[in-house]
């Protein structure tokens, strides 16, 4: 089963994500920071489909965990989709330039979620 991997030092932005990747029909990991996805990433890549990555994070930023799997060959397959606060236009033209396939503001329905995480796959609107 393809997997969502959420990485926010958010539970309640965790919990949501997970709420939305069971209605969608996929599995789920979790991660607290950057460190803790990569950690999850070497184990599960074989089976997460998306990454939805926070941009504001102790320790290693959103953006810096981006560049870091989008260097890396064994990783740099995985569609993520970056998770912000942020509207700030500069800062999601970075996230694209540095390989985010889609970004969602929040805050956000889970039905908005859905919509962006099907167009990140490829599944169109559901």
């Amino acid at each position: 089963m393809p997997k969502v991997l959420s990485i926010d030092d958010s539970r309640i932005m965790r919990r949501m994500i997970q709420g939305t990747a069971e209605v969608m029909g996929m599995g789920y990991l979790e991660a607290g920071c950057g460190a803790e996805g990569l950690a999850v990433l070497e184990r599960e890549a074989a089976d997460v489909a998306i990454i939805c990555l926070d941009v504001n994070m102790p320790g290693m930023s959103g953006l810096e965990f981006l560049r870091k799997i989008k260097a890396d060959d064994r990783f740099k397959h995985i569609p993520v989709m970056m998770v912000t606060s942020e509207a700030c236009r500069t800062s999601i033209i970075d996230e694209v330039k540095s390989g985010a396939a889609n970004y969602v503001c929040k805050p956000f329905s889970q039905e908005e979620l859905a919509i962006k995480m099907a167009d990140t796959l490829g599944l169109g609107v559901q």
